[in-house]
């Protein structure tokens, strides 16, 4: 089908939906004035009771095609076309000719939403129980009996109801917030739910936990589901059919293992080939050069046309159908001039081993490993931890002052860990399991309450109150950190050109404002901001996620630091950019000869990050380390048990082994840390543990035949855990761990 350069004339083809609860057609969402779009002409029907996944990056119109599906669109964005819902009674209705009490009412008990974070759906000063009976009330609904099936509810998402009804949000973990934030969505038995990065904010294992039981509920509640996500491996497990949103329109759409194995379309291809995974060779990953365009600068033709590939003339001037692959009737759509050509030209790399490629050489940044940092360390280590502590009393009311002596949480207990000059080590595991207080406080940042930090073999703490031959000053210039989220850690109230001047005033407060400008745009031409001028003289909130990483990365190298704390430094950022950040990351480690503490709960990054620079990965649990090693030892062959739960937990882009399986573990939720459980504290959640290990605590110790270091029981074949009694649903017989 032809089609002009405007994109209002865009041809589209449904394609196969036998029972549709949604359809929605010419759908778009402007603001001033219909100038911008954010969500431009969809033309989609959504099948009854199935799982429909849409991915696309940050700012792609994810979140404007969930709002529109509840007809909730902010303010003064216009939602116009047509969106019809099919009601199981066979009556229809068209929501954008909703009254706002009929709207109210639909979006509750037809249509509910769970959004991206939990806590903020949830009033600080209400009970969980409360909003359950406020939302039933509101409904005219029997408190009663919505009680009793939020009950329910909660049971089937491996919760404790009377526990969680009765705490206040606060006092939840994240997982069991957003499980029962799910519970609170689902409790007037909506025939839709519609999830808008329902797990953005959680760690992978109870990412993987969540859509383990998101798969179990939408069967025994025959749910439709619409879920929404920047990762698209996340959702692979789940969805039925997925779809691919770019620049506000959809690019692709179809079952999901056509979108996976047989895609057709470019962009699909690029950001699955850009996702970090733990099988495929790291030389095949390769990032999407640019960015998605904005929405008051959108291209002509084809949206993706500046970014791909395969672009021709014709792209830029006709903006291509959504039309169906291989002809005829099919569900499967792609919005592309060259279908075929992408199949053929863009070859997906998940799923083959390096031996599938004729050229595996290791790319550049793999160079580093020439340096063989897991030969015997010689001299002094950069940074020295010896059985360090951080432990931390819980704030107490008045009363509990006089009552109650006061919780200690053990966040970090009992650590020992060496960082060598020039070193990479990836800290692993669950969101609260001490990464990041470990972190800081190895760089100085928090006091260990036990146990030694020392930089170059001068304690940190010493140097602070004027021991010592390093004064603390240096110390601190030489160890830097990296956050999370680098629109919080960066003024949004001072230009960047601003925020990279203090750094440089540290070091270099000598020289000159002209020399400073020229130092930061040398550095910024560098890590790729180009053109750098343009850049130093705009605010934060004027750059992209991953331009806000690369200032943040930039100010921290300005310091000429000896180590830097990555902490989850890539998780804010869109899966297509991180294979870019972490290469730029070790490419900049080798020429400023820096170590790296690179923190991650996801162990596709980690193994990437890890191998690419020759590091080690060190998992975490409930403030211990549990299992240390290089990146292919613990993916290929981990020796602890945990380990092996978050290898489970990476989500898969290989269909085979991408369904949802039952986690390996005995209890989904992370024991709490002010009470740590006896002998080894994985045991209440170990699928293999004995009576051994809730007695006795094991230590880090070789692993045979193999580097790095476990601390399991399973290790020493003559321990008395192989006499003892398996626990409550653990496997039996030697056997049995043997397959486990």
């Amino acid at each position: 089908m032809a089609t002009d350069s405007t994109s209002s004339d865009r041809v589209v083809s449904h394609g196969t939906v036998e029972d549709p609860i949604f359809e929605i057609r010419n759908t778009s969402v402007t603001y001033n004035e219909g100038k911008t779009r954010v969500l431009e002409n969809v033309n989609v029907s959504i099948e009854r009771n199935e799982v429909l996944g849409i991915v696309g990056e940050s700012g792609s119109g994810k979140s404007m095609f969930a709002s529109a599906l509840l007809d909730a669109i902010p303010d003064p964005g216009v939602l116009s076309g047509q969106i019809t819902y099919n009601r199981q009674d066979g009556s229809s209705v068209d929501l954008l000719e909703l009254s706002d009490e009929e709207l109210r009412q639909f979006r509750w008990e037809e249509v509910s939403m769970v959004f991206q974070g939990a806590m903020s759906s949830f009033n600080p000063t209400m009970k969980v129980g409360a909003h359950f009976t406020e939302t039933l009330k509101a409904h005219d609904k029997n408190v009663s009996e919505g009680l009793e099936f939020a009950r329910e509810l909660l049971e089937n998402l491996y919760l404790e109801p009377e526990r969680v009804l009765d705490a206040y949000p606060h006092e939840l973990s994240g997982g069991m917030q957003q499980r029962a934030l799910i519970a609170l969505s689902m409790v007037l038995d909506p025939e839709v739910l519609v999830m808008d990065e329902p797990t953005a904010a959680l760690d992978l294992l109870m990412q993987r936990s969540i859509l383990t039981l998101l798969d179990d509920l939408q069967s025994e509640y025959d749910l439709t589901i619409v879920f929404i996500t920047h990762d698209l491996p996340l959702v692979a497990s789940l969805a039925d059919r997925m779809a691919i949103i770019y620049a506000f329109q959809f690019a692709e759409i179809g079952p999901r293992d056509d979108i996976i194995g047989n895609s057709a379309h470019p962009y699909t291809r690029k950001l699955l080939n850009a996702t970090p995974n733990i099988d495929a060779p790291l030389g095949e990953m390769q990032p999407i050069p640019g960015e998605g365009p904005a929405p008051v600068n959108l291209p002509s033709g084809c949206r993706f046309e500046p970014r791909c590939p395969l672009a021709t003339e014709e792209c830029r001037t006709n903006d291509p159908p959504l039309a169906t692959v291989d002809g005829g009737d099919t569900a499967h759509r792609s919005a592309c001039h060259y279908r075929e050509q992408a199949r053929e030209e863009i070859e997906l790399n998940f799923g083959k081993t390096s031996d599938d490629f004729e050229d595996t050489a290791p790319a550049e940044t793999t160079e580093p490993a020439a340096r063989a940092r897991h030969e015997e360390p010689v001299g002094t280590p950069l940074l020295s931890l010896t059985d360090v502590e951080v432990h931390f009393e819980e704030q107490q009311g008045l009363l509990e002052r006089f009552t109650e002596d006061p919780r200690v949480v053990r966040a970090v207990d009992g650590v020992s860990l060496d960082i060598e000059e020039q070193d990479l080590v990836c800290l692993l595991g669950e969101s609260g399991c001490g990464k990041t207080t470990l972190g800081k406080t190895m760089i100085g940042l928090q006091q260990p309450t036990g146990g030694s930090i020392e930089y170059r073999g001068q304690d940190i703490w010493e140097a602070k109150e004027g021991g010592g031959e390093i004064p603390y000053d240096d110390i601190r210039s030489a160890l830097q950190i990296i956050h999370q989220d680098p629109g919080s850690a960066l003024n949004p109230n001072r230009r960047i050109v601003d925020i990279l001047t203090e750094p440089l005033r540290h070091t270099h407060p000598n020289i000159n404002q002209t020399e400073r400008r020229s130092r930061m745009h040398s550095l910024l031409e560098r890590i790729g901001m180009t053109p750098a001028d343009e850049f130093l003289d705009r605010y934060p909130h004027q750059l992209s996620g991953g331009e806000k990483q690369r200032v943040a990365l930039a100010r921290a190298l300005l310091m000429n630091p000896d180590a830097i704390l990555a902490d989850e430094a890539i998780s804010a950022v869109d899966v297509s950019l991180r294979i870019e950040i972490m290469d730029l990351m070790l490419e900049l480690q080798e020429e400023f000869e820096t170590s790296f503490l690179f923190i991650s709960h996801d162990l596709s990054n980690a193994r990437y990050f890890a191998e690419h620079g020759d590091g080690r990965i060190a998992v975490m649990y409930l403030g211990e380390i549990v299992e240390i090693g290089t990146a292919e030892r613990l993916i290929h062959d981990p020796r602890h048990p945990y380990t092996e739960v978050l290898r489970w937990a990476t989500p898969d882009l290989d269909l085979d082994s991408a369904e949802a399986s039952e986690p390996p573990l005995r209890e989904v939720d992370v024991p709490n840390p002010v009470d740590p459980p006896s002998g080894c504290r994985f045991h209440t959640r170990c699928p293999v543990a004995r009576e051994a290990c809730r007695e006795e605590h094991p230590t880090l110790r070789e692993v045979d035949d193999a580097d790095g270091k476990a601390a399991c029981f399973r290790e020493d074949p003559n321990h008395e855990y192989w006499d003892s009694d398996p626990l409550d649903g653990a496997v039996e017989t030697r056997e049995e761990i043997a397959e486990t």
